[in-house]
């Protein structure tokens, strides 16, 4: 950097409103350093690290009160500027200190060192070859120096790893071998890859015509680095395919790709067909990695080594240099939305960072957002479609199941006689089967059949869940976990009994049913450890399993080609859930788990065991027929006033104290109607707005109060919006945040 600019800009990693500006630093006379790059800097009596954002030539700061940089923490610039820019403008919308933004642009294990670049010993033959038979014969009397310089002998790079595995205790005979000048040994970085490498790229499918109308138009729009694509594609119609010619055509012109998943689960699918189809040049990115992976994965891309990167909701910050394509895969998945600090949408970052870089966007689902869909229909998004499935498979056949009916003749158990029916046909026929429900556990609940009270967690404002695997109680949101208890803690009554049904019950009634069939369960507990969620994968695609028991991860994506019936256990729960967008999951989750069978050759069948198979969401989710299902959803989301027609808002105030709570909430909302009644226009924007307890009155140990608004999709609301940015980050004495059409409103 010249001389003119003596001056560097930093922002500070002190994710505080205090710190929430640019210090001033002199750059030592002959250090690098270029916007992006992390350094250490004096501040106060710390030492911190931080980021420089620019380099300047003015300062007002007199001299002698300018600190200097102490040193660049790498010799390149960790966030690139269009990332900088990218985390400008999600402090600004999220409210939060520019430093929160920017960790999310770089590995957590880079803050404070936490994780290093690993080394390894190296050895290489540092004769030419026309002198080995020399060199073996200067070391007949040692057979074990011999062995080793043979091995070197092709002159290529051995790890001493990999000599110890051939060569029992190599090290002193290779360090002699070093004196002698025979071999060199050397400390080399390795890259720990979560992958095994990739022995040879598979042959290019031959395209569907769906897939050409859809590439048809998708192609020229990465050539000229620009434009926003919906692909409604049913299941099985072959939508990674058009990821995959998407990504070479970006590769070819030597730009990159990044591919967004909602799911760690996807992962190993999805890496193994890019790998398998581009090599080491795929690399990914999620939390399920090790720190020491995670880390290498990251500096791959970063230096250019890896062009397309694959990943969960926080890859949309790779630092992928001149992007050319972002897919957003089952766009509609509401874990694409970050709840904790700073909240953003990842579909909604890819979309700024493709219009930010210069690069196609593509979005995906067989079931997109009705949000989208409404984007695609007005023209915000030009609508793709393929509407059949690969080889012309047909979709599974779908029959609903009236528990209702189940009951009345007197079947009482979880399944129905039809279900247990055509589990047994599917084995006896040595197929595979799917059981989803979306409740993980063995019981939701613990009710005192005396008093009857359900047993709660002490920090949060829920039920706790029985576990069966460890006989104890857990809580889905702190983690608390505890002991069932003898008696009740209420009455003192020994009459507690787990009701409810969740993934573990269905485990043990379909062991009774079925006794010795080997089965898989996928959910939060069965997945936590790493590299959890491959191994149950692969031991069912393997047919070491015949059956596998899942949640909504179980639901979306999967490829499994044994797998000829999905039975959905309960198909209602989402439907009772207190959120407008109750219906549209629920039409989701049963679409998607239909279209996980009968992806083969095979034909498939699906059974949606429900207590409402007349409810619209669930008969269309019958048919896969998503066109009708959006025109009945979008109907009634017009005629009751909710998104995309208005925006729902809420302010959420947290606090140790209910009383605090509601307090600080109450002052929100009368401020709130004081600034309306203030400005008559925006008033007549503002459908109402409600104190009240939040639905989940406490978590971890934290009373919610919310004041929930109601907007009208109208330009003046943004004005609203406004007041209400300024509003939460006023100095109220507890936590408040603001929420803009959030995930869940519990």
């Amino acid at each position: 950097m010249p001389e003119r600019e003596p001056y560097a800009q930093v922002i500070v990693d002190i994710a505080s409103a205090n710190t929430d500006r640019v210090f001033t630093y002199r750059v030592p006379e002959g250090m690098a350093l270029a916007p992006g790059t992390r350094v250490l800097v004096p501040f106060g009596h710390q030492t911190l690290e931080g980021l420089v954002i620019e380099r300047t030539g003015q300062c007002d700061i007199p001299p002698e009160r300018i600190r200097q940089v102490i040193e660049p923490l790498e010799d390149y610039p960790a966030v690139l500027p269009p990332l900088v820019d990218l985390a400008r403008e999600i402090s600004a919308q999220a409210h939060t200190p520019l430093a929160l933004a920017l960790r999310l642009m770089i590995p957590s294990e880079m803050r404070a060192g936490r994780v290093k670049a690993k080394t390894q010993t190296v050895a290489r033959l540092a004769i030419p070859k026309a002198g080995i038979e020399q060199a073996l014969a200067d070391n007949s009397r040692s057979p074990k120096r011999r062995l080793l310089i043979k091995l070197l002998s092709d002159s290529l790079p051995h790890p001493l790893q990999e000599l110890k595995a051939l060569v029992r205790d190599p090290l002193p005979a290779l360090k002699q071998l070093a004196q002698a000048g025979a071999i060199t040994l050397s400390q080399e970085e390795v890259f720990r890859s979560p992958y095994a490498p990739v022995s040879g790229l598979t042959p290019d499918p031959v395209l569907t015509l769906s897939q050409e109308e859809v590439l048809r138009e998708l192609l020229p729009a990465i050539q000229a680095g620009k434009g926003s694509f919906l692909l409604h594609g049913i299941t099985g119609s072959g939508k990674t395919e058009v990821y995959i010619r998407g990504a070479r055509a970006c590769l070819a012109q030597g730009r990159g790709v990044i591919v967004l998943i909602p799911e760690i689960v996807l992962t190993p699918q999805m890496v193994s067909w890019f790998r398998g189809r581009f090599g080491d040049v795929a690399a990914v990115l999620h939390s399920g990695l090790s720190a020491g992976e995670r880390f290498d994965e990251w500096r791959r891309i970063r230096s250019g080594a890896a062009r397309l990167v694959i990943g969960a909701r926080s890859a949309v910050f790779a630092p992928v240099k001149d992007l050319g394509l972002i897919v957003v895969d089952e766009e509609h998945e509401p874990s694409y939305q970050a709840e904790n600090h700073p909240r953003h949408d990842a579909r909604e970052v890819a979309a700024s960072r493709a219009r930010r870089e210069g690069a196609a966007l593509l979005l995906a689902s067989a079931t997109p957002s009705i949000l989208s869909f409404a984007k695609a229909q007005r023209g915000d998004y030009m609508l793709l479609e393929m509407l059949t499935r690969v080889n012309q498979h047909q979709l599974a056949q779908v029959t609903l199941v009236d528990m209702r009916e189940e009951l009345r003749l007197g079947n009482r158990g979880m399944f129905s006689g039809l279900l247990v029916e055509r589990l047994r046909a599917c084995l006896d026929a040595g197929q595979q089967a799917m059981l989803f429900i979306n409740r993980r556990g063995y019981a939701p609940s613990v009710l005192c059949r005396k008093c009857g009270e359900a047993l709660a967690c002490a920090q949060c404002d829920v039920k706790l869940t029985y576990h069966q695997a460890d006989r104890r109680m857990h809580c889905h949101y702190c983690g608390m976990t505890t002991a069932l208890p003898a008696i009740c803690p209420g009455c003192g009554s020994a009459y507690l009994r787990p009701v409810g049904v969740g993934t573990q019950k269905v485990e043990e009634e379909f062991a009774a049913l079925f006794p010795g069939v080997p089965v898989v369960r996928m959910d939060a507990d069965t997945t936590a450890g790493k590299d959890r969620h491959e191994q149950l994968l692969n031991r069912f695609r393997s047919g070491a399993a015949r059956v596998m028991i899942g949640t909504q991860m179980i639901a979306k994506g999967l490829d499994f080609p044994q797998v000829t019936l999905v039975g959905a256990i309960l198909a209602d729960l989402t439907l009772n859930l207190p959120d407008y967008r109750a219906q549209e999951r629920t039409f989701q989750l049963l679409t998607q788990v239909a279209g996980r069978a009968g992806r083969a050759d095979m034909p498939g069948e699906v059974i949606v065991q429900t207590y409402k198979p007349e409810h619209y969401a669930i008969a269309a989710a019958a048919t896969q027929e998503y066109r009708g299902f959006f025109q009945q959803e979008f109907a009634r989301r017009r005629q009751l006033l909710y998104p995309p027609f208005t925006m729902m808002v809420r302010v959420l105030v947290e606090a140790r104290q209910e009383a605090q709570s509601r307090e600080v909430s109450a002052a929100i909302s009368q401020r709130i109607s004081q600034h309306l009644g203030q400005h008559p226009v925006l008033r007549k924007r503002v459908l109402y707005v409600r104190e009240d307890a939040a639905p989940i009155k406490r978590i971890m140990g934290r009373y919610r109060a919310q004041v929930l608004m109601k907007l009208l999709a109208h330009d003046d609301s943004q004005q609203v919006l406004a007041f209400l940015n300024d509003l939460t980050q006023e100095a109220w004495p507890c936590r408040v945040g603001l929420e803009i059409d959030p995930a869940s409103l519990a």
